[in-house]
């Protein structure tokens, strides 16, 4: 972060937090009837303040007004600031971008003037500098739904002001930035929600509760297919020569820690994803997802593979994206399995297949399948491996803030899930064989790997 004093850990939002795990635990302790009239504690349409969660939302693109939306929609949340570098996505490049502050501001004022008449709820501040926001005392959680390069300053300074965080997916840009931020979250005991969401989807749990419970046999192969390309989402792939930086956007802010660059609409815009130096393209678009259901089915998610073998890309020929649009490579676990990761091919179909030794079983979003159709219908006994199991995922994100357990997708099994990704995009650059130690965190013998595992952070910013 900034070379300035790390921000204190806010007293204030201690004390809140043990005042809201407090009243969760006594609301569900009570045994004897207790008469309080709806209109004083606020229930008679929403939660009293004192029991609200308070929230403020960092980055608010088309992912980050989805994700406000859904607090928006939580009784128990009251959302209170935003935070983006783009003011206004109306006009211009932005047009059609479905974010921007002022329009996010617009949407939580309408959608809390449709619920309820209380003027308390009409202050929704905004800014364009995150740090403002965190430093708020009066803010217990916060949403980061920013580019991927964005990620880790927010998450660190965050947990270390004493916030609950819910992080949208891709947990880092890097294998480096995601120990820092999973240390930071366990120092400082933030609950944290990653926007993994297929884990708070029933298709993908019962799957994984079948081959940890073994009823495909023993595991021996887990095949991810996931998309490939670089899709032209923000309609401005085009757009490749330098243009006046559109009117309302904070480009040296975006920027960040990143290297110095010129502004050119191709660049951002949604297909910053296709760019290393923001993120790392479909693998780490979708490696929060499938290789994440891959791991929850493998039960290894406090861990990672051993080696990472036949690693080969193709790389987009466009002049400003540099991602791999094609890709394999296999990781092997110290327990033999072989989970192999491509854009989805003839062989290996979108989503995730585990095989094992007396059968195989397959889903992805919307659909699954099985060598024999008996094995969907299969039930999990009452002494069998019972997985996490959440139908909503920014619900179980406020239900943990009040109870202070552990989110369905939490900091340490994102960064570990997420890690695969960057071990697979570093072979790949690489094209050859590595040796990969999980808990070190380190490749064996290879100098020019392990330097790959950071990313040099453009002054003032460090992490």
């Amino acid at each position: 972060m900034e070379k300035k004093p790390a921000t204190p850990k806010s007293k204030k939002t201690s004390t809140r937090r043990s005042f809201l795990a407090t009243t969760a635990k006594t609301a569900a302790m009570a045994s004897f009837p207790l008469i309080v009239p709806a209109c004083v504690t606020g229930r008679g349409t929403r939660p009293a303040p004192s029991e609200r969660v308070v929230m403020g939302c960092i980055g608010l693109g088309g992912k980050g007004t989805a994700n406000m939306r859904g607090f928006l929609n939580d009784n128990r949340v009251q959302v209170v600031a935003l935070c983006d570098v783009n003011r206004e996505s109306d006009s211009g490049y932005w047009a059609g971008s479905g974010g921007g502050l002022e329009p996010a501001r617009r949407i939580a004022l309408d959608t809390y003037s449709d619920k309820t008449g209380q003027p308390g709820y009409k202050g929704i501040d905004g800014y364009s500098d995150f740090r403002e926001l965190i430093q708020r005392d009066d803010i217990d959680a916060v949403v980061i739904s920013t580019p991927d390069h964005w990620h880790a300053l927010p998450t660190i300074m965050a947990a270390e002001a004493g916030k609950d965080i819910y992080l949208e997916k891709p947990f880092s840009l890097t294998v480096s930035e995601g120990r820092k931020m999973s240390d930071a979250v366990r120092k400082n005991k933030s609950v944290v929600q990653i926007g993994s969401q297929q884990r708070s989807n029933q298709r993908f749990r019962h799957v994984c509760e079948l081959v940890r419970n073994g009823r495909i046999g023993e595991l021996k192969t887990v095949k991810c297919g996931l998309p490939g390309g670089t899709p032209d989402y923000g309609k401005v792939g085009h757009l490749t020569e330098e243009a006046p930086i559109p009117k309302g956007f904070d480009y040296e802010t975006w920027l960040g820690p990143a290297p110095s660059a010129p502004y050119i609409p191709a660049r951002s815009h949604t297909n910053w994803r296709w760019v290393f130096d923001y993120s790392g393209g479909q693998l780490t678009d979708w490696g929060g997802h499938h290789p994440d259901i891959a791991q929850w089915g493998m039960d290894t998610e406090d861990t990672g593979p051993i080696e990472i073998r036949n690693a080969r890309a193709a790389y987009s020929d466009h002049p400003i994206y540099n991602t791999a649009r094609n890709y394999y490579f296999d990781c092997v676990y110290e327990n033999g399995v072989t989970l192999s990761i491509s854009n989805a091919t003839d062989e290996i179909k979108q989503g995730v297949r585990f095989e094992g030794t007396e059968g195989w079983v397959w889903v992805r979003r919307g659909d699954w399948d099985a060598s024999s159709k008996s094995l969907l219908e299969s039930e999990i006994g009452p002494n069998e491996i019972h997985l996490y199991e959440s139908h909503s995922h920014s619900r179980n994100f406020t239900d943990c803030v009040f109870s202070r357990e552990a989110t369905i997708a939490p900091a340490e099994t994102a960064h570990r899930s997420i890690t695969i990704a960057h071990l697979g995009n570093i072979a790949m650059k690489l094209n050859r064989d590595l040796k990969w130690n999980p808990k070190k965190e380190r490749f064996k013998g290879d100098r020019e790997a392990n330097a790959m595992l950071s990313r040099p952070y453009r002054a003032p910013w460090s992490v």
